[in-house]
This record gives C-alpha cells, structure tokens and sequence, in this order.
C-alpha cells in the first residue's frame, strides 16, 4: 500500500503548506511514536503451522489514549497501517475527541480460515501487543472484515492476562459485553448526518430526496447499514456492490430486501454475491458503480478506488467517503477541477469512533445509554464537526479535503506545543 502512504504525505504536505508548518515541526506530527511488527503463529485445524504478520502502529497520543481499529485483510502491510494510524489522529482531531491515533492490522484473508482458526488468531494477536494496549493506553476496535465478536475474543484474551474485567480495553463489543447500543451503525449513521448537513448547503441540487440518485461501493457493515439508512430516509439508492461487482436500476433497489436476502444466503454461503439477487437489477462492475451518473457516490470499501485513470469517468456531484482514502490525491485534483465536492474521509467516516468514543465512556463510568441517546449524541457531535469545518473551508476559500487537514494538523501541532513536546 506505498501509494496510499504516500497520497496521505501528499496530502499533510499540502495542509503543512498552507499552515506555513516548519519542516522539523511536520517530519515530528508525520512520524509515529511506536510500530509494532508481529509473526504470528496459527495452528490450522489440521494440524498445520501457518505464519502471519501483523502490525499495530500507535501514531500519535498528545490529545490523549490512542485509538483505532483492526483490520484482517490479504492486502494489508505496514504502510497501510501507518497510514491509516496517521488518519486516526487527524480523524480524532477533527471531531474534538481525546484520543490519539493507532491502526492495527493482520495479513490474513479470513474468510480461508474456520471459526476457531480465527477466535485463535484474533486471541495471538492481542498476546503480541497485551503491553502496549489498554483503557488509557491505545484502545482497539473493529475495521474491515473484523466485527463484535473478534473484539469479544480480544477483550477477553486481554482480560485473561490482566486477570481483570476490563471490557473498557476494547470498543465495538457486543452490547452484552460492554458493547453500545447503535455502535453497529455508527460509521454510516455519522456519514449520512455529514451527507445531509452538506446537502443543505447547496439546497439538495434543487432536487427532492427520492430524485437524488445514489450509488454504494461496497455492502460491508459500513456500505449495507449507510444504503439502509438512506433508502429508509427516501433516498434513490440505484446501486450497491461487493468485491466481485455490483447491482444497479436507475428507478431505485429494493434495498431492504435486497440486503435482508444477501446476509440470510451469505450467513450459509460465504461464495455469495450481491449479484445473486432475485430482485430486478442490472449486474454491473465495480469500475462501472463508480462512474454511474448520479447525484451522491459513496465509495465505502477500501483505499485507493478512484485514481488518476478513472477520475475522468465521474459523473457524481458529490462524493461521500465512508471508506478511509479512496480518492487518490492525484484523483482528488481532477474531481476538483470538474466541480465535484469531494466530502472527506476523516469527517465522514468519523461516526465509528465517535461512537466508540461513547461506549468507551459507559465503560468507564459503568452507565448503559439506550440507541436513541447514543444516535444523537453521535449527530450532535457530527453536525458540530461539519460546522466547523464549513467554517474553515470558507475562511481558508479552499475545499473541505484540505481544509480537513489543515483544521486537524493545526489542532496537534497546537496540542503538542501545549505540552510541550514540539
């Protein structure tokens, strides 16, 4: 992943720029604290050993405990993880949240291993990094194709060696294991509150809810529960795809159905597509999603999804990144001089933590909040985010990417000089 590490430098270099940043005071924010390689060591269920890296980047922890997800993915690398551990600690900082930034993650494809081959990976992981991790230290919590019940197993792993109950080490838990109400769709929830305060800034491109078309790139927990959200609200959701491709129907999807139907076949056969829809629809790519002709595109899978050869091919008016980086930085220049509002990622996608951010603090204080409050605490916190980043954007006459990362690098580089480590 060395593009996607270099398009985030790109990317702090230009906001360090605009902040007139002295270089030693940039290479200080740029470098992570700590990094962690791993070679974990599986038995198969056969018998068999299997070595997999892992990696557990601590970035940066001035505004408080680092903070940031794990992901199990065949692709991931160290600089992916740094990367994605930079973006936590911008992340952060854009919602006004103590937490410093990390990133955590395995080489693995999971979907090649059973249940107890995952619950023992998941468990070696946290044996690697038990020292450096815990409730005031660096918090985990889920990322691609990591869920409720791997936190379940690593908050117990950490438990077992803290010969404690400490559930608080750990967020995106089960609700019965100190988990919060409305954590599951936090990320996708904060991005459509994003989606709509922006919208009201250009009055919805005079268009009506069910007129505005959207499309979705990907169907994971981030892309199914943000295209129910939206079709529930009245939206136009005309596409939604997987890793293997995609379904589309300009008059709209049937999305509930659809994705009720996805989950009950996918939960007995893990080889099923959305394609394999019974419901009326055209199969498309995934590169074809992308270049729909719609008002709203909202990549939500992985990094890198719109670069410099298919900016060109896009048609949206605004695009809403629920993934983290999916626009490359070269591919952000291009949409820009198209006119295409380009919402990003570290506001975005910002919900999820912010959700953790909750459960965390009824870990520690021993409360239970029902969904509705933990909802609007998360739409209060997002609204006042974007808000502000309105405010910055105009001030700055720039766009909402950079302004972003300006408004977030300014916010460590004053917290760091107020404790005085620059």
């Amino acid at each position: 992943m060395e593009n996607f590490y270099q398009d985030v430098l790109k990317r702090i270099e230009r906001a360090s720029k605009v902040l007139n940043l002295p270089e030693q005071i940039k290479n200080v924010i740029l470098n992570p604290q700590r990094i962690v390689q791993l070679s974990l060591v599986l038995k198969r269920d056969n018998g068999d050993l299997e070595v997999f890296q892992a990696y557990r980047v601590q970035h940066n922890d001035a505004y408080g405990p680092f903070k940031g997800g794990i992901r199990f993915h065949v692709n991931t690398d160290l600089n992916e993880v740094k990367a994605l551990a930079i973006l936590m600690t911008l992340k952060n900082s854009v919602v006004n949240l103590p937490y410093g930034g990390a990133k955590g993650g395995i080489s693995v494809d999971p979907r090649s291993l059973s249940e107890a081959e995952l619950e023992r990976l998941s468990r070696a992981y946290v044996n690697g990094i038990y020292s450096i991790i815990g409730s005031k230290k660096d918090i985990p919590a889920p990322d691609v194709n990591t869920n409720s019940q791997v936190m379940a197993w690593m908050a117990d792993q950490y438990s077992l060696l803290s010969n404690n109950y400490v559930p608080e080490s750990f967020t995106g838990k089960p609700t019965n294991f100190g988990g919060s109400f409305g954590r599951d769709i936090a990320t996708s929830f904060g991005g459509i509150v994003v989606l709509e305060e922006f919208l009201k800034t250009v009055d919805n491109f005079g268009k009506t809810q069910s007129e505005l078309k959207v499309a979705i790139q990907g169907v994971g927990n981030a892309g199914s529960n943000a295209a129910r959200i939206l079709a529930k609200k009245g939206y136009r959701v005309v596409a939604i795809s997987d890793s293997r491709g995609g379904i589309y129907n300009a008059n709209g999807l049937k999305i509930k159905s659809i994705l009720n139907e996805y989950e009950e076949k996918k939960s007995r056969d893990k080889s099923i597509t959305i394609m394999d829809t019974k419901f009326e629809c055209e199969k498309i790519t995934n590169q074809q999603l992308l270049e729909l002709d719609v008002e709203v595109l909202i990549p939500a899978a992985l990094e890198n999804q719109i670069s410099q050869k298919n900016a060109s091919e896009i048609k949206a008016m605004v695009i809403l990144e629920l993934a983290n980086g999916p626009v490359t930085f070269d591919a952000e220049e291009k949409l820009l001089a198209k006119n295409i509002t380009l919402l990003p990622g570290i506001l975005v996608n910002a919900g999820g933590v912010v959700g953790s951010y909750f459960e965390w603090v009824q870990n520690n204080s021993g409360d239970k909040w029902s969904k509705a409050e933990v909802l609007e605490k998360i739409e209060d916190r997002m609204k006042e985010s974007f808000a502000d980043l309105y405010q910055v954007k105009n001030k700055l006459n720039t766009d909402y990417h950079t302004a972003a990362f300006v408004s977030s690098i300014n916010k460590v580089k004053e917290i760091m000089s107020l404790r005085g480590r620059i």
